[in-house]
């Protein structure tokens, strides 16, 4: 097996790093980095100049300083599941990976609060707050293997988010190395603090530009007491966009109200055999939860809306595991439309919801102008959708086609007042259609911001503007 450094990464470098961590946890044979080439994005690969894996903050801080001192770019990296080229390692860069750093520290039930290190994964985190009897509401789709560090870096969503909010809404506090090692706390157990510029939101989203977060204060809601699952099927995009206006408009706000399309439904189908018709325009998948009789009335509710507005059927889900069943033909919905092609492309956009049928059918014409198969899911309780296209990044020309498509799919969404992401980032897979959206007076204050947090521009060089 090579041990020397890759492309040429100095060898003083790579004895300072060994002597931080330890021999056994500096990676620098080319085999060996592959798998740290890529993150979840399709089409984007890059080896860096060698891996390491710390397991204390100490030990950040110290590779930090190392890089500073060589200038050498550090590219921060949790189970690599980001879906924009955010921990796409540049050329002889440092991988540094967080996944070793994975201890929840302390679940607090009198303040509910939870610390964990970086790269506890989302699901131990929720798993231990349910041992508690508490509940961590964020639920992005990877969540089994995501780290708590890059949902905060990402500031991701999930299914809940309608009712329940994003990461950011959850985050109390951050434990931060900054580019020169520099280690700091922002935030603390405290529901109110006014004090000062709030910090920690600076660095949440911020896709590791700014600093490299080792430690994450999170707060915890008691667990709802019970929980109802329904799932609708139309004939007409249309009707589904109603009903979940006229859902909204009865102040009732379900945990989830996911949709799919017909393309989605027939690759779910044939994938998860839920038993499901594939001749259905739309499907809608509703949840509410909370006190069971408050849950019980929604749930009502909600089917009556959905047959109001011609649903062509409504099922409601008898016990927990058929709701599972239910749920599973939205959770599945990546994986099965990953089996159609070589290439799977998840974008990522959001509109009003106002605007959500709209933005569907305009996805539906992109694909049909160049020639492509696109299947549409994704949260329409809030407006984000996830246009997926199904390609082959062989063949360049249609490749080409898939980007002349995408730029026209995230000018239209912010053409109707809505946003290039809404949960997966900037990262490289975005950064070109940035300024769509932001004025050149954000951009450069963008700009300034992380001049002066990484003034030799050593973290993650490249990603959301170059």
């Amino acid at each position: 097996m090579l041990h020397c450094g890759y492309m040429g990464m100095p060898e003083e470098l790579l004895t300072g790093l060994r002597e931080i961590v330890g021999p056994d946890h500096v990676l620098t044979a080319v085999e060996d980095l592959i798998p740290y080439s890529f993150d979840g994005t399709a089409a984007l690969q890059q080896r860096p100049g060698c891996v390491v894996f710390p397991r204390q903050t100490a030990q950040v801080a110290a590779i930090l300083k190392l890089a500073q001192r060589t200038r050498t770019p550090v590219v921060t990296r949790g189970s690599g599941t980001g879906l924009s080229g955010g921990s796409v390692p540049v050329p002889n860069c440092i991988v540094l990976c967080l996944a070793r750093m994975d201890r929840i520290l302390e679940l607090d039930r009198a303040n509910l609060t939870l610390l964990a290190e970086a790269g506890a994964t989302t699901q131990a985190i929720a798993d231990a707050a349910g041992a508690a009897g508490l509940f961590y509401p964020p639920d992005p789709g990877s969540m089994k293997i995501s780290t708590i560090g890059g949902n905060v870096a990402e500031n991701s969503g999930g299914l809940r988010g309608l009712k329940y909010g994003i990461t950011r809404n959850y985050v109390m506090g951050l434990e931060v190395v900054l580019a020169d090692g520099e280690v700091f706390f922002t935030g603390n157990k405290c529901v109110k603090d006014v004090a000062g510029y709030s910090l920690k939101d600076l660095f949440i989203g911020s896709e590791g530009t700014l600093g490299v977060i080792t430690k994450v204060l999170l707060r915890l809601v008691p667990q709802p007491a019970a929980k109802k699952t329904l799932l609708a099927l139309y004939d007409q995009m249309e009707a589904a966009a109603q009903t979940v206006s006229e859902i909204i408009a009865a102040k009732i706000i379900p945990c989830t109200l996911e949709f799919l399309d017909r393309t989605t439904l027939a690759c779910v189908e044939a994938y998860a055999r839920v038993g499901l018709p594939t001749d259905c325009e739309a499907l809608l998948l509703m949840e509410t939860d909370g006190h069971p009789a408050a849950v019980a009335e929604e749930a009502e509710q909600m089917a009556a809306i959905a047959r109001r507005n011609q649903a062509r059927e409504v099922r409601v889900a008898a016990d927990n595991a058929e709701a599972l069943r239910l749920a599973a033909a939205r959770r599945n919905a990546f994986s099965a439309l990953a089996r159609v092609a070589p290439t799977t492309i998840l974008e990522d956009a959001t509109v009003p919801r106002s605007e959500l049928a709209r933005m569907v059918r305009f996805i539906q014409q992109v694909a049909q102008k160049y020639n492509l198969r696109i299947g549409t899911f994704g949260h329409m309780g809030d407006g984000n959708l996830h246009p997926t296209f199904l390609t082959d990044e062989r063949n360049a020309e249609e490749m080409r086609r898939v980007e002349l498509a995408a730029r026209e799919i995230f000018e239209e969404a912010v053409r109707l007042g809505g946003t290039i992401t809404g949960e997966h980032g900037v990262g490289l897979a975005k950064k070109a259609f940035l300024p769509l959206q932001i004025s050149p007076v954000e951009m450069r204050m963008l700009k300034e911001l992380r001049q002066t947090l990484d003034p030799l521009g050593i973290l993650n060089p490249g990603k959301i503007f170059d």
